[in-house]
């Protein structure tokens, strides 16, 4: 991954001139980004491993997913690391599709994804005015998912609360952030 991200010939700074978008922003600079398709090398001992996005709530315990029958779908079966590199080979030295993670994700999950009970998962609290407050309140995860962050002015307040309520609003870090203000 390292290689393939960070080759020599790539602009060493943002101001070095490339042409090619993704060694110009640091959104794409960032391994870490990119880090979730690489987790069962990572962690290769490990059976299963459950990615959490940063803009998520959990707020019912998750040990039932462990039991959710994936059907054949598994990551390493699959070598679904093998064919995210594939996308990102094909998009190197030519913009075929929108930088970042989620096209080259969605095409190489394609086939290979298991819906899940939607009691699991309610997406569009950064984006969406119309989500449902008893499927917030009924979710095991909440998804921010969109531009309208509950830590930013700009989020909408009425989904703000769910989030607020497990900020620890004394602690250092988040006293120095100044979200209450």
């Amino acid at each position: 991954m390292k290689e393939y991200y960070f080759k020599s010939a790539h602009p060493t700074t943002l101001s070095a001139g490339s042409s090619n978008l993704k060694y110009r922003n640091p959104k794409y600079l960032s391994m870490l980004n990119h880090l979730r398709f690489y987790l069962p090398q990572v962690y290769p001992k490990l059976d299963k491993i459950l990615f959490l996005d940063d803009d998520i709530v959990v707020q019912k315990d998750l040990r039932g997913l462990w039991s959710v029958d994936l059907h054949g779908k598994v990551w390493k079966e699959k070598d679904i690391t093998g064919i995210y590199q594939k996308w990102q080979n094909m998009n190197e030295g030519r913009v075929l599709w929108k930088l970042g993670t989620l096209p080259p994700g969605l095409m190489t999950f394609y086939g290979f994804t298991h819906p899940l009970e939607k009691s699991w998962h309610v997406l569009g609290l950064g984006y969406s005015p119309s989500v449902d407050r008893s499927e917030i309140e009924n979710a095991t995860v909440i998804h921010y998912n969109g531009n309208m962050k509950p830590w930013l002015e700009l989020a909408m307040t009425k989904y703000r609360q769910y989030w607020t309520k497990y900020v620890k609003s004394d602690h250092p870090y988040i006293r120095s952030c100044k979200l209450s203000e």
